[in-house]
């Protein structure tokens, strides 16, 4: 017995309003957490190649965790 799987198109348009801005959100969070890792001196733990792969890498959760775990006090 074969069943034949029918495949339904989800249309783009309708979700564009919603994934633009996250989309927008997303870069702008990881170029903001980038900048900042290549600016400051100081990180609780890793280093600033880690933190920039990380906030590179793992869209909107590198940079919450960079911000989050990762970035050391102001001197």
């Amino acid at each position: 017995m074969m069943t034949s799987l029918t495949s339904t198109t989800i249309p783009l348009q309708e979700y564009l309003p919603v994934l633009i801005p996250l989309i927008i959100l997303q870069f702008g969070l990881a170029i903001f957490a980038i900048v900042d890792v290549w600016r400051h001196p100081h990180y609780k733990r890793g280093n600033k190649l880690v933190w920039t792969l990380v906030s590179a890498l793992f869209s909107f959760i590198g940079p919450i965790l960079y911000f989050a775990i990762g970035k050391g006090e102001e001197e």
